[in-house]
């Protein structure tokens, strides 16, 4: 993996059920961290160290129709490859909640109205 995020940056990702537990809608959740490669996305919200489990929004292969809200286990995505290309950190993302991040609000407005 590329820009592979480090133990400081992990940290600062609330941990799970953060947002469930402070009841904070769908649509405010702030997404912490955005993993790309290809046409697939992973936006992090929540992370718990012990598991190296993530809990956030999912595109794989631009399928918007398919993308979800779910877990995703980091060890796993940091070793994806399609041929040369591997999966990146977006240096660049600022933290945001979920309904500024356009590409969620475009595969999944209906939730984010909740």
């Amino acid at each position: 993996m590329w820009n592979k995020p480090t133990k400081k940056q992990l940290e600062k990702i609330p941990a799970f059920y953060f947002n469930e537990d402070n009841k904070i809608k769908t649509k405010d959740q702030k997404i912490y961290m955005h993993l790309f490669m290809g046409g697939c996305d992973w936006w992090i919200a929540e992370y718990d160290p012990k598991s190296q489990n993530a809990y956030g929004f999912v595109c794989l292969n631009n399928d918007a129709i398919c993308a979800e809200w779910g877990y995703i286990h980091l060890p796993e995505i940091y070793t994806l490859k399609m041929g040369i290309i591997e999966v990146d950190r977006d240096k660049h993302w600022t933290v945001r909640p979920a309904s500024e991040v356009k590409e969620i609000v475009n595969m999944c407005s209906w939730l984010l109205t909740a």
